[in-house]
Protein backbone atom coordinates (compact mmCIF):
# COMPACT_ATOMS: atom_id res chain seq x y z
CA UNK A 1 0.00 0.00 0.00
CA UNK A 2 1.38 3.86 -0.76
CA UNK A 3 1.69 6.21 1.63
CA UNK A 4 0.35 8.74 0.74
CA UNK A 5 0.95 11.01 3.59
CA UNK A 6 3.18 13.93 4.05
CA UNK A 7 5.25 15.81 6.76
CA UNK A 8 3.78 18.97 8.11
CA UNK A 9 5.74 22.07 6.74
CA UNK A 10 7.71 24.10 8.47
CA UNK A 11 6.35 26.68 10.37
CA UNK A 12 6.61 30.00 9.41
CA UNK A 13 7.14 33.55 10.96
CA UNK A 14 3.63 34.51 10.06
CA UNK A 15 2.48 31.24 11.90
CA UNK A 16 3.39 32.21 15.06
CA UNK A 17 2.92 35.87 15.20
CA UNK A 18 -0.85 34.29 14.39
CA UNK A 19 -0.58 31.94 17.16
CA UNK A 20 0.52 34.79 19.34
CA UNK A 21 -1.93 37.22 18.55
CA UNK A 22 0.67 39.46 17.54
CA UNK A 23 2.36 40.96 14.35
CA UNK A 24 5.15 39.36 12.25
CA UNK A 25 7.33 42.41 12.85
CA UNK A 26 7.12 42.19 16.86
CA UNK A 27 7.91 38.33 16.04
CA UNK A 28 10.91 39.42 14.35
CA UNK A 29 11.91 42.26 16.64
CA UNK A 30 11.61 39.55 19.97
CA UNK A 31 13.68 37.16 17.96
CA UNK A 32 16.20 39.44 17.03
CA UNK A 33 16.51 41.37 20.51
CA UNK A 34 15.12 44.78 19.36
CA UNK A 35 10.98 44.57 20.42
CA UNK A 36 10.02 46.92 23.33
CA UNK A 37 7.07 44.72 24.44
CA UNK A 38 4.84 44.41 27.31
CA UNK A 39 5.67 41.16 29.42
CA UNK A 40 2.48 38.97 27.83
CA UNK A 41 3.19 39.75 24.31
CA UNK A 42 6.66 38.00 24.75
CA UNK A 43 5.41 35.38 26.96
CA UNK A 44 2.96 34.37 24.39
CA UNK A 45 5.95 34.93 20.97
CA UNK A 46 7.90 32.39 23.11
CA UNK A 47 5.64 30.22 23.75
CA UNK A 48 4.38 30.43 20.40
CA UNK A 49 7.64 29.44 19.29
CA UNK A 50 8.30 26.49 21.68
CA UNK A 51 4.75 25.40 20.34
CA UNK A 52 5.06 24.79 17.24
CA UNK A 53 8.81 24.10 17.24
CA UNK A 54 10.11 26.85 14.81
CA UNK A 55 13.36 27.61 13.98
CA UNK A 56 14.34 31.09 12.30
CA UNK A 57 16.93 30.50 9.48
CA UNK A 58 19.52 32.39 10.90
CA UNK A 59 21.33 32.50 7.44
CA UNK A 60 18.94 34.28 5.96
CA UNK A 61 18.91 36.95 9.18
CA UNK A 62 22.34 37.16 8.78
CA UNK A 63 22.33 38.09 5.04
CA UNK A 64 19.44 40.74 5.83
CA UNK A 65 21.82 42.40 7.88
CA UNK A 66 24.63 42.21 5.55
CA UNK A 67 26.72 39.40 7.27
CA UNK A 68 27.89 35.92 5.95
CA UNK A 69 28.36 34.55 9.12
CA UNK A 70 31.89 33.46 8.33
CA UNK A 71 35.56 34.77 9.33
CA UNK A 72 38.96 34.36 7.73
CA UNK A 73 41.74 32.68 9.31
CA UNK A 74 45.30 33.92 7.66
CA UNK A 75 47.92 31.66 8.78
CA UNK A 76 51.60 31.23 7.99
CA UNK A 77 52.02 27.13 7.77
CA UNK A 78 48.72 25.27 8.03
CA UNK A 79 51.04 22.02 8.27
CA UNK A 80 53.00 23.93 11.56
CA UNK A 81 51.73 22.45 14.88
CA UNK A 82 52.59 26.12 16.12
CA UNK A 83 49.17 26.95 13.79
CA UNK A 84 47.10 23.92 14.89
CA UNK A 85 46.83 24.99 18.31
CA UNK A 86 45.83 28.31 17.59
CA UNK A 87 43.37 26.88 15.50
CA UNK A 88 41.85 24.71 17.96
CA UNK A 89 40.99 27.92 20.08
CA UNK A 90 39.55 29.56 17.14
CA UNK A 91 37.52 26.59 16.31
CA UNK A 92 36.38 26.69 20.04
CA UNK A 93 35.60 30.15 19.89
CA UNK A 94 33.24 29.76 17.10
CA UNK A 95 31.34 27.09 18.85
CA UNK A 96 27.18 28.38 18.85
CA UNK A 97 28.20 31.26 17.59
CA UNK A 98 26.67 30.33 14.27
CA UNK A 99 29.85 30.87 12.60
CA UNK A 100 32.13 29.35 9.94
CA UNK A 101 36.05 30.15 9.45
CA UNK A 102 37.57 29.97 5.75
CA UNK A 103 41.16 29.03 6.35
CA UNK A 104 44.20 30.15 4.26
CA UNK A 105 47.90 30.39 4.20
CA UNK A 106 50.50 33.31 4.03
CA UNK A 107 53.58 31.49 3.98
CA UNK A 108 55.63 33.96 5.45
CA UNK A 109 55.38 36.12 2.33
CA UNK A 110 54.22 39.74 2.56
CA UNK A 111 52.55 39.65 -0.84
CA UNK A 112 50.82 36.40 -0.49
CA UNK A 113 49.39 37.60 2.77
CA UNK A 114 48.10 40.84 1.39
CA UNK A 115 46.56 38.53 -1.57
CA UNK A 116 44.75 36.02 0.69
CA UNK A 117 42.91 38.96 2.48
CA UNK A 118 41.95 40.13 -0.29
CA UNK A 119 40.63 37.33 -1.24
CA UNK A 120 38.66 36.75 1.93
CA UNK A 121 37.33 40.04 1.46
CA UNK A 122 35.61 39.34 -1.77
CA UNK A 123 34.44 36.65 0.00
CA UNK A 124 32.59 39.07 2.33
CA UNK A 125 33.73 37.25 5.20
CA UNK A 126 32.73 39.37 8.48
CA UNK A 127 35.87 39.60 9.27
CA UNK A 128 39.24 38.49 9.70
CA UNK A 129 41.96 37.06 11.96
CA UNK A 130 45.77 37.40 11.08
CA UNK A 131 47.94 34.77 13.14
CA UNK A 132 51.36 36.19 12.68
CA UNK A 133 52.81 37.46 9.17
CA UNK A 134 54.87 40.20 7.61
CA UNK A 135 52.43 42.60 5.82
CA UNK A 136 53.00 45.99 8.10
CA UNK A 137 50.67 48.02 10.25
CA UNK A 138 49.57 50.62 7.77
CA UNK A 139 48.57 47.47 5.52
CA UNK A 140 46.58 45.99 8.77
CA UNK A 141 44.44 49.35 9.22
CA UNK A 142 43.98 50.05 5.67
CA UNK A 143 42.42 46.33 5.37
CA UNK A 144 40.29 46.51 8.82
CA UNK A 145 38.34 50.09 7.19
CA UNK A 146 36.37 46.88 5.10
CA UNK A 147 36.33 44.76 7.35
CA UNK A 148 37.36 44.26 11.44
CA UNK A 149 40.72 42.53 11.52
CA UNK A 150 42.32 40.97 14.65
CA UNK A 151 45.74 40.24 14.16
CA UNK A 152 48.80 38.70 16.71
CA UNK A 153 52.01 39.40 16.82
CA UNK A 154 51.73 43.19 16.62
CA UNK A 155 49.80 46.06 18.69
CA UNK A 156 47.02 48.05 18.14
CA UNK A 157 44.30 49.49 18.82
CA UNK A 158 41.03 51.11 16.92
CA UNK A 159 37.80 50.58 16.38
CA UNK A 160 38.59 48.09 13.58
CA UNK A 161 41.64 46.53 14.07
CA UNK A 162 42.69 44.75 17.34
CA UNK A 163 46.28 43.88 17.68
CA UNK A 164 47.97 41.73 20.04
CA UNK A 165 51.39 40.44 21.05
CA UNK A 166 53.34 38.69 23.55
CA UNK A 167 56.53 39.46 25.51
CA UNK A 168 59.45 37.33 23.50
CA UNK A 169 61.88 39.11 24.36
CA UNK A 170 60.94 37.89 28.45
CA UNK A 171 60.39 34.44 27.47
CA UNK A 172 63.99 34.38 26.12
CA UNK A 173 65.00 35.83 29.15
CA UNK A 174 63.34 33.59 31.34
CA UNK A 175 64.69 30.55 29.45
CA UNK A 176 68.20 32.17 29.50
CA UNK A 177 67.98 32.55 32.92
CA UNK A 178 67.21 29.02 33.76
CA UNK A 179 69.91 27.94 32.66
CA UNK A 180 72.25 30.35 34.12
CA UNK A 181 70.52 29.44 37.37
CA UNK A 182 71.89 25.76 36.96
CA UNK A 183 75.14 27.23 36.41
CA UNK A 184 75.58 27.36 32.73
CA UNK A 185 78.23 30.06 31.13
CA UNK A 186 78.64 29.03 27.77
CA UNK A 187 74.46 28.49 26.25
CA UNK A 188 74.52 28.23 22.54
CA UNK A 189 71.79 30.06 20.61
CA UNK A 190 70.04 28.24 18.02
CA UNK A 191 68.33 31.89 16.58
CA UNK A 192 65.05 32.66 13.88
CA UNK A 193 64.97 33.63 10.68
CA UNK A 194 67.25 37.25 10.56
CA UNK A 195 63.37 39.06 9.40
CA UNK A 196 61.19 37.80 11.70
CA UNK A 197 60.15 40.34 14.62
CA UNK A 198 59.67 37.17 16.88
CA UNK A 199 63.05 36.19 16.29
CA UNK A 200 65.02 39.12 16.49
CA UNK A 201 63.40 39.65 20.21
CA UNK A 202 63.83 36.35 21.23
CA UNK A 203 67.69 36.80 20.25
CA UNK A 204 67.44 40.10 22.93
CA UNK A 205 66.09 38.02 25.54
CA UNK A 206 68.99 35.74 25.17
CA UNK A 207 71.65 38.93 25.32
CA UNK A 208 69.78 40.58 28.32
CA UNK A 209 69.85 37.25 30.57
CA UNK A 210 73.94 37.10 29.29
CA UNK A 211 74.56 40.53 30.21
CA UNK A 212 73.09 40.98 33.31
CA UNK A 213 74.76 38.23 34.42
CA UNK A 214 78.08 39.57 33.29
CA UNK A 215 78.48 36.27 30.82
CA UNK A 216 80.30 37.70 27.84
CA UNK A 217 78.15 37.67 24.56
CA UNK A 218 80.46 35.59 21.92
CA UNK A 219 78.99 35.68 18.39
CA UNK A 220 79.70 32.77 17.50
CA UNK A 221 77.73 30.60 20.19
CA UNK A 222 74.76 31.86 17.84
CA UNK A 223 73.70 29.59 14.91
CA UNK A 224 70.91 30.90 12.65
CA UNK A 225 67.83 28.98 11.70
CA UNK A 226 64.39 29.28 10.49
CA UNK A 227 62.11 27.95 12.88
CA UNK A 228 61.70 24.59 11.40
CA UNK A 229 63.64 21.20 12.44
CA UNK A 230 65.96 20.56 9.76
CA UNK A 231 67.43 24.16 10.47
CA UNK A 232 67.55 23.00 13.98
CA UNK A 233 69.81 19.85 13.25
CA UNK A 234 72.25 21.77 10.97
CA UNK A 235 72.76 25.02 13.32
CA UNK A 236 73.73 22.20 15.78
CA UNK A 237 75.97 20.77 13.04
CA UNK A 238 77.68 24.52 12.38
CA UNK A 239 78.40 24.74 16.14
CA UNK A 240 79.83 21.25 16.41
CA UNK A 241 81.73 21.66 12.65
CA UNK A 242 83.14 25.08 13.95
CA UNK A 243 83.94 23.49 17.42
CA UNK A 244 82.34 26.07 19.52
CA UNK A 245 82.42 25.04 23.61
CA UNK A 246 78.94 24.98 25.29
CA UNK A 247 76.67 23.33 27.98
CA UNK A 248 73.39 24.11 27.01
CA UNK A 249 71.60 25.41 23.64
CA UNK A 250 68.48 27.71 23.97
CA UNK A 251 66.30 27.00 20.74
CA UNK A 252 64.36 30.10 19.40
CA UNK A 253 61.45 27.58 18.71
CA UNK A 254 60.82 23.94 19.80
CA UNK A 255 60.95 22.65 16.40
CA UNK A 256 64.45 24.20 15.82
CA UNK A 257 64.92 21.88 19.47
CA UNK A 258 63.64 19.05 18.10
CA UNK A 259 66.15 19.30 15.32
CA UNK A 260 68.94 20.14 17.81
CA UNK A 261 67.75 17.26 19.98
CA UNK A 262 67.81 14.91 16.90
CA UNK A 263 71.88 16.21 15.98
CA UNK A 264 73.14 15.37 19.95
CA UNK A 265 71.22 12.09 19.41
CA UNK A 266 73.31 10.85 16.12
CA UNK A 267 76.77 12.31 17.73
CA UNK A 268 76.29 10.00 20.86
CA UNK A 269 75.60 13.35 23.03
CA UNK A 270 73.41 12.76 25.97
CA UNK A 271 70.69 15.28 26.95
CA UNK A 272 71.01 16.58 29.81
CA UNK A 273 73.76 15.19 30.76
CA UNK A 274 76.23 16.63 28.41
CA UNK A 275 74.28 19.07 27.12
CA UNK A 276 71.40 20.75 28.15
CA UNK A 277 68.30 21.89 25.85
CA UNK A 278 65.66 24.66 25.92
CA UNK A 279 62.84 25.48 23.47
CA UNK A 280 60.29 28.17 23.17
CA UNK A 281 56.35 27.57 22.37
CA UNK A 282 55.32 24.54 24.50
CA UNK A 283 53.73 22.27 21.53
CA UNK A 284 51.62 19.16 22.36
CA UNK A 285 54.41 17.13 21.32
CA UNK A 286 57.13 18.76 23.75
CA UNK A 287 56.02 16.68 26.82
CA UNK A 288 56.90 13.53 24.61
CA UNK A 289 59.87 14.12 23.24
CA UNK A 290 62.77 11.63 24.73
CA UNK A 291 63.78 13.07 26.97
CA UNK A 292 60.65 15.91 27.58
CA UNK A 293 61.80 19.22 26.65
CA UNK A 294 62.32 22.08 29.04
CA UNK A 295 60.44 25.21 27.59
CA UNK A 296 58.49 28.40 27.01
CA UNK A 297 55.42 27.95 26.90
CA UNK A 298 52.94 30.29 24.78
CA UNK A 299 49.50 29.57 25.08
CA UNK A 300 48.49 29.35 21.48
CA UNK A 301 45.03 27.71 22.51
CA UNK A 302 44.47 30.75 24.13
CA UNK A 303 45.69 32.77 21.56
CA UNK A 304 43.21 31.67 19.30
CA UNK A 305 40.26 31.81 21.56
CA UNK A 306 40.88 35.37 22.59
CA UNK A 307 41.58 36.36 18.97
CA UNK A 308 38.27 34.35 18.05
CA UNK A 309 36.21 36.18 20.71
CA UNK A 310 37.87 39.61 20.25
CA UNK A 311 37.12 39.21 16.65
CA UNK A 312 33.37 38.68 17.49
CA UNK A 313 33.14 41.48 19.72
CA UNK A 314 33.97 44.26 16.76
CA UNK A 315 31.97 42.49 14.18
CA UNK A 316 28.85 43.34 16.96
CA UNK A 317 30.13 46.91 17.65
CA UNK A 318 31.79 46.02 21.10
CA UNK A 319 34.44 47.78 22.76
CA UNK A 320 36.63 45.49 23.16
CA UNK A 321 40.41 44.54 24.46
CA UNK A 322 42.44 41.43 24.55
CA UNK A 323 44.37 40.08 27.15
CA UNK A 324 46.47 37.56 27.01
CA UNK A 325 48.29 34.93 29.48
CA UNK A 326 51.71 35.86 30.12
CA UNK A 327 54.91 33.37 28.90
CA UNK A 328 56.17 30.87 31.71
CA UNK A 329 59.00 28.63 32.05
CA UNK A 330 58.04 24.82 31.80
CA UNK A 331 60.83 23.39 33.55
CA UNK A 332 61.02 19.03 32.12
CA UNK A 333 64.34 17.05 31.40
CA UNK A 334 66.46 18.41 29.11
CA UNK A 335 68.07 20.52 31.77
CA UNK A 336 69.92 19.77 34.94
CA UNK A 337 72.38 21.69 36.59
CA UNK A 338 76.47 21.39 35.93
CA UNK A 339 78.22 19.43 37.78
CA UNK A 340 80.97 21.24 39.63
Amino acid sequence: MNDTSHAAPPSTLLDVARQAGVSPSTVSRILNGTARVSDDKRDAVLAAIAQMKFAPNQMAQALKKGRSMTIGIVVQDISSPFFDESLRGVDDGLKDTGYASVIVSGHWNAQEEADRIRLLLARKVDGIILLSGRISDDSVLEFSLQRPVVSTGRQLATTSAIGFKLDNEYGAWLAVRHLIELGHRRIAFIAGPANNTDAAERLAGYQRALREADIALEPKLVAEGDFHEASGMLAMNHLFDTQQQFSAVFAANDLSAYGARLCLYRKGIRVPDDISLVGFDDLPGSSYTTPPLTTIRQPLYDIGRIATETLLGLIHGETVRAAVPPLELVVRETTRRVRG
